[in-house]
Parts: C-alpha cells; sequence; structure tokens
C-alpha cells in the first residue's frame, strides 16, 4: 500500500453474518500480547524503549500499525507530517470519531506511555470488526507524530500543525540534535503524506485518548481509571546564563565570574516560587556551549525550563517571579549575566468538551475512579482546538513514568481499553 494514498477493504466479509450484531467486548489478552509485540521495536536491555520520533524503530513500528489497521477494515491516509490516521467505515459518511496517541517514546522511555493509546484504539477496531458492529460515523484510530518532543522540539508537534497551532513549515523544519529535520527523516522513510495535515483536509467529529496517568494518584487511591477533564497549562524555555572562563587554580574564588554558581541558585528558587504559588518548576536539560575541563571554571550554563500551572493567570504570575528572582541572582553574582531566554513551546491551560468527558465517566461507572487535571501535555490538547475531546487515565505503578521502570498491570490496561470502547460507542450513538 502506498502511503500517500487510501486502501480499501470490505468491513464485514469475514465475519460471520450471526456475529454482526453482538457488542464488541475488548479482548484482555490480546490488547496486552499486542501492546508488548508493538514494543520490539525500539525495546532497551532493562524493560524500556528508546524509539525516537522518525527513527528506524518508529517507522517499523508504524508499517506494522498501519498493517493490522488494514487488516480490519481501515482506509489509511498518512498526512503531510506523517501523521497516520486509519479509518473505519460507519454506517454514515463523514468525519470519523477518533481514538489517537503516540507511538515514540524518550531515549530513556518506558512500554506504556502513548503506546498504550494507539494500541488500544487498535484494539477497539479489532473488537468492532470481530463482532461485526456497524457504528453510525467512522472510527478512526490515530497516530500522531513526534508527540514527546523528545528529537525534534517541539512536543505534540504533528497534531500541533493539523489542528493548525503550528505550520506546515515549521513542523517539517524542527532538526534534531545531529541537524536532521523532520522532513528529511519523513522522506527517507517514506512517510511523508501528499493529504495536507490540517483540520480542514482531514477533519475529525470527537477525539479521544487513553494513556498512563504519569503520575501517582490513581495509584495512591488504589483506583484502576481516570476520567480526565482537562489539561494544565505548561510553558518551555531554553535560558543561557553567560560568565566567563579561567583557571581553576589560579582564579581565587572572590574573584570567579562563574555562571555555574548563579545556575544552582536559579534552580532552588525555582522550585521555591513553584510551591509558592501552587504550580510546577523543572529543570531537565543542563549544558554549556562550552568545550569543558576539570581545571576550567566554566564559560557558560544553558538550561531549559518547564513550568506549569492549571490555571493560566498563576502560571503568569510564576513566570514573571521566576523571571525576576533569575534577573537578580544574575545581578548579584560577579560578571555573570543572563545572556537569552528563548520561549520554546507552551499551552494554555485546556478544559475538555462536557459531553465527551460525561461519556468517559459514565463508561467509567464500573469501576473505582478519580477526576484529574492532566498534569503533561498530550496530542489531545491540540485535538481539543478543532473538535470535541476527552481522556482516559489507567493507573501506573508508583507513579512512574518517562522511565524503564514504567508500569501498568494487564487488569488495568483491559479497564482502560473497555472504558475506551464503551465511551466511544456512547458517543456514536448519541450524536
Amino acid at each position: 500500500m502506498s502511503l500517500s494514498q487510501s486502501s480499501t477493504t470490505t468491513v464485514h466479509e469475514d465475519v460471520p453474518v450471526s456475529l454482526r450484531l453482538s457488542r464488541p467486548a475488548i479482548n484482555a489478552q490480546r490488547i496486552n500480547d499486542t501492546l508488548q509485540l508493538s514494543c520490539q521495536w525500539g525495546a532497551t536491555p532493562d524493560g524500556g524503549m528508546n524509539r525516537l520520533a522518525l527513527n528506524d524503530d518508529d517507522a517499523l513500528v508504524r508499517r506494522w500499525y498501519i498493517e493490522e489497521c488494514v487488516k480490519v477494515g481501515c482506509d489509511v491516509t498518512v498526512d503531510a507530517m506523517g501523521n497516520i490516521f486509519a479509518v473505519r467505515p460507519g454506517k454514515q459518511q463523514g468525519p470519523p470519531i477518533a481514538m489517537g496517541s503516540h507511538l515514540d517514546t524518550q531515549p530513556t522511555g518506558g512500554r506504556y506511555d502513548g503506546i498504550l493509546g494507539c494500541l488500544a484504539a487498535l484494539e477497539v477496531l479489532r473488537a468492532c470488526h470481530e463482532a461485526g458492529y456497524e457504528t453510525k460515523h467512522p472510527l478512526a484510530a490515530i497516530v500522531w507524530t513526534n508527540e514527546e518532543g523528545a528529537r525534534f522540539i517541539p512536543s505534540m508537534l504533528g497534531s500541533a500543525v493539523w489542528a493548525g497551532v503550528r505550520s506546515l513549515e515549521f513542523g517539517q523544519s524542527r532538526v534534531d540534535e545531529a541537524g536532521v529535520s523532520v522532513r528529511e527523516e519523513l522522506e527517507r522513510h517514506r512517510f511523508l503524506g501528499v493529504t495536507a495535515s490540517s483540520h480542514e483536509a482531514i477533519p475529525l467529529k470527537a477525539h479521544f485518548e487513553l494513556h498512563i496517568e504519569q503520575g501517582p494518584i490513581l495509584d495512591a487511591a488504589a483506583h484502576p481509571v481516570a476520567v480526565v477533564t482537562g489539561v494544565q497549562a505548561f510553558r518551555w524555555f531554553e535560558i543561557k546564563v553567560q560568565g566567563r572562563g579561567s583557571h581553576a587554580g589560579t582564579t581565587p574564588m572572590h574573584l570567579r565570574h562563574n555562571p555555574l554558581t548563579a545556575f544552582c541558585q536559579m534552580a532552588l528558587s525555582a522550585e521555591q516560587l513553584a510551591v509558592q504559588f501552587g504550580g510546577l518548576a523543572t529543570i531537565g536539560r543542563v549544558g554549556s556551549l562550552a568545550t569543558q575541563s576539570t581545571n576550567c571554571i566554566i564559560d557558560d550554563i544553558v538550561f531549559h525550563l518547564d513550568i506549569r500551572h492549571h490555571d493560566d493567570d498563576k502560571l503568569d504570575q510564576l513566570e514573571a517571579a521566576i523571571r525576576e528572582s533569575f534577573a537578580k541572582i544574575a545581578a548579584e553574582t560577579l560578571g555573570v549575566r543572563l545572556a537569552s531566554w528563548e520561549a520554546l513551546t507552551g499551552s494554555q491551560a485546556v478544559k475538555f468538551d462536557p459531553f465527551a468527558v460525561d461519556c468517559v465517566r459514565n463508561a467509567c461507572k464500573p469501576y473505582p475512579k478519580e477526576e484529574i487535571i492532566s498534569g503533561a501535555g498530550h496530542d489531545s490538547v491540540n485535538t481539543s482546538k478543532r473538535c470535541p475531546t476527552a481522556m482516559i487515565f489507567i493507573r501506573c505503578k508508583d507513579g512512574v513514568s518517562h522511565h524503564p521502570s514504567e508500569f501498568s498491570t494487564r487488569e488495568d490496561i483491559a479497564i482502560g481499553g473497555s472504558v475506551l470502547l464503551d465511551a466511544v460507542c456512547r458517543y456514536d450513538s448519541a450524536v
């Protein structure tokens, strides 16, 4: 199948007539086995994953995913950002009710972040096909490109271009640390689709996403599942602190222009201010543009700051306080200055569609549950700007994510898949 064109398969031709009106159900064994099978591409010896966006393993798992969707009667379209849309026809024509997430991981990631959502969407399609269940509206499984932002900054890139938050030129021109662009990798792997990457070219009726919580709330409550009502706001910055390198043995302590001294104070100040404003602050990357040596005072520090809050106004206040604090620290540190402060990406706080959230809430009724505002950004942040959107969380052990020890039980995965199926069917029958 050409990735720039759709292929068509008859939906029910291999399903016995006697089963065609059966209510679909998630196959717990199959969803778990398929999830683990998909992790053969990018698996690391410690049980985790290293499947950066558009690397060779990501291309392999994407091709496998397309093949599996075609087997259950899907028409597959790949857009100009490499986003994959596998659509199973319904009784009516029109935009599909979508289930989307991502297959790319962090360099030291786990097996469930994003991967769960894509494999659960595939299981919903399989369950409907197996039962011969015909939805009113088409259903779609979506793989969004470069959600993590670990290789190409910013995160949630493919869905941002689709939603019109970012331009296609911006999305395709992002480069990794080796200078390789998104477009170059899309061309190399033959994932540069001819269909425009836009919500106008590929409209969605709704978007549902199943994801691990990536936090400790469900695990602490001993509840398997959560209704996600929205996502908190976040901003990423790259900040450079400039000092002056010199000899470690001949420069007295009181005469050093040491940016590392200022940086350490900044890191502590960011944490203290985050607590004060009820938000979050994280320094996730630290480095230097200068060549480093053991007996040299470092010349500069470059770091990435991530700040988050569920309230946009409070996030403004947190950012302003951090900027003021960092400027004061630099001014009070001999020979040190804030050389640059670049905004990398960000998103405002999001509230998901009330009716779509109610569909999830009703689907969760058989299970002990929580209601959560997501602390992490997801592709659903971008889809919510263009169509009704909702999310489902399942618990992960100790709340750990972005790490090889990331883990969700087979039972919770099956529950998450069942809630996704039920929520989508509820929405389908009601709209």
